[in-house]
């Protein structure tokens, strides 16, 4: 019988536990697919906690990202077909054995992606390209901040902006994670647990303020890097797990500079045709082996908890992943 991580109420992980769970043959608009990967994230941990700005119904199954092989096709899916290895974007239903999903939102993964990598692919993929391209038109020669660098959107802001050809800096809170900026293409590597990460940053960019810095942390990071802006520069806010910044405005006035907001899961609501574009995109970057995340550690399904506890400590250099 196959499983899925089910709670009947939103709270502690003591809440959830593995039960038998078969989601049934899938409607003329789904597929049924057999999981082999699960993404695990800090965004997944909040919403199953109930702490993320939008509750789901109860019973609830966890999970926003998988990989698997598609079992059986709806009457009205065309495209897609038996056998055939795919990636799962979703709400929630992923921490699972077997998941029916609409096709919609259902992507072939590209050759050279093995299970693991894809399950943990798309949504901070597209998260950056989001941020990058389309808000802040990031141009090659400029200047950008990745702070996160480490983290899954931050590395993937890492691969894209050095492919857009910007001159990118990574602040990254230790070694490990600072090496994998590295590999996937910073110039320039700073500790974000420096006493002088200012000067740190000014350092690696030649002594010139950034053009563009991208933040997924929030808290007191956003402040300084707001700070390190040039004339027109951009801060695009990704997330916020450190907490919600408060920003003197007077900040944006002098140094004619943005705050720009990153919403990625509202783009395929209010611009349906830019979000398949930009999938589109990344799956062919992906396949050229230009956006590859890392993956830090594999749990079985069983130990969905040890998983969640290890994506919210934050301490770990590339993703998490559960194999069913």
């Amino acid at each position: 019988m196959p499983r899925a991580v089910i709670g009947d109420e939103l709270g502690p992980l003591s809440n959830y536990s593995l039960r038998s769970h078969d989601p049934g043959p899938p409607g003329p608009t789904e597929l049924r697919i057999a999981v082999k990967a699960i993404g695990v994230s800090f965004v997944d941990v909040l919403v199953t906690e109930g702490r993320y700005q939008v509750r789901p119904p109860v019973p609830f199954i966890p999970g926003s990202e998988c990989a698997g092989i598609i079992e059986a096709v709806g009457s009205e899916v065309s495209g897609l077909a038996a056998g055939q290895r795919v990636l799962v974007m979703g709400w929630h239903r992923m921490f699972a054995d077997i998941v029916n999903a609409p096709a919609t939102a259902v992507w072939p993964i590209p050759a050279n992606l093995l299970f693991e990598a894809a399950a943990v692919f798309m949504v901070s993929s597209a998260t950056s390209w989001h941020a990058l391209v389309d808000r802040a038109e990031l141009k090659a020669g400029e200047s950008l901040l990745v702070l996160g660098a480490g983290g899954a959107t931050g590395l993937a802001a890492v691969q894209i902006g050095a492919w857009l050809g910007a001159n990118v800096i990574a602040s990254a809170s230790s070694q490990a994670k600072r090496a994998l900026a590295s590999d996937g293409g910073a110039a320039k590597l700073v500790d974000s647990r420096s006493e002088t990460w200012r000067d740190d940053v000014k350092a690696a960019n030649d002594g010139k303020a950034i053009d563009v810095v991208f933040d997924p942390i929030g808290g007191d990071a956003t402040g300084r890097a707001f700070r390190t802006l040039a004339w027109k520069g951009r801060h695009l806010v990704v997330g916020f797990p450190a907490g919600i910044p408060s920003l003197p405005t007077n900040l944006a006035l002098l140094k004619g500079a943005s705050l720009v907001g990153v919403n990625h899961g509202a783009v395929g609501m209010h611009e349906p045709e830019l979000a398949r574009a930009n999938h589109t995109k990344i799956l062919e970057l992906a396949g050229r082996s230009v956006l590859a995340p890392a993956i830090a550690r594999r749990y079985p399904l069983d130990r969905f908890g040890e998983a969640m506890a290890e994506a919210v400590k934050g301490d770990t250099a590339g993703r998490i992943v559960l194999i069913p």
